[in-house]
């Protein structure tokens, strides 16, 4: 898929979109009842997607406003097909558009902390950071087992 300007807009609920994503990516997300979870979550968070000519969602991001200052990128993906074409840039650029716009003051993810091996996720953090996300915290909020790494992005006004 070639490289081309992805207009990312904030969508209705699709968990049907969601699963089918998931399921391009079993590297990243290989666990059922986190999948089942996420596709739950489609079908009340606020979600934001990138489609292509045809109207198919490439990628998908749901968002959590836990506080008036801040918001939580809970879910980004994108069709393994579509990695690497802006899909994901494009959506996170339209959230913090959105969350600047409502008077957010902070961004937050949750990922694969960097004390677990895995190559996919170290890439994920890498994309998070090229973004403006900082790592804050690793913590054994997933277990022992899967260390989650909490970063932040601030946003200024």
């Amino acid at each position: 898929m070639e490289h081309e300007k992805w207009q990312a807009n904030r969508d209705r609920n699709c968990p049907e979109d969601a699963a089918r994503l998931l399921a391009t990516v079993p590297e990243w997300f290989g666990q059922p009842d986190s999948n089942a979870a996420y596709i739950r979550d489609a079908q009340t968070l606020d979600t934001w997607t990138v489609r292509n000519e045809r109207g198919e969602v490439l990628g998908l991001t749901l968002v959590s406003h836990h506080f008036q200052h801040v918001s939580e990128v809970h879910l980004t993906v994108v069709s393994k097909n579509a990695h690497g074409c802006g899909i994901g840039t494009a959506m996170l650029q339209a959230i913090e558009v959105d969350a600047r716009h409502r008077g957010v003051k902070l961004l937050e993810v949750k990922t694969l902390g960097p004390s677990h091996p895995d190559r996919g996720y170290a890439q994920t953090r890498r994309f998070y950071k090229k973004f403006g996300f900082l790592p804050l915290e690793e913590t054994d909020l997933w277990g022992a087992e899967t260390p989650c790494l909490i970063m932040v992005k601030p946003l200024t006004s």
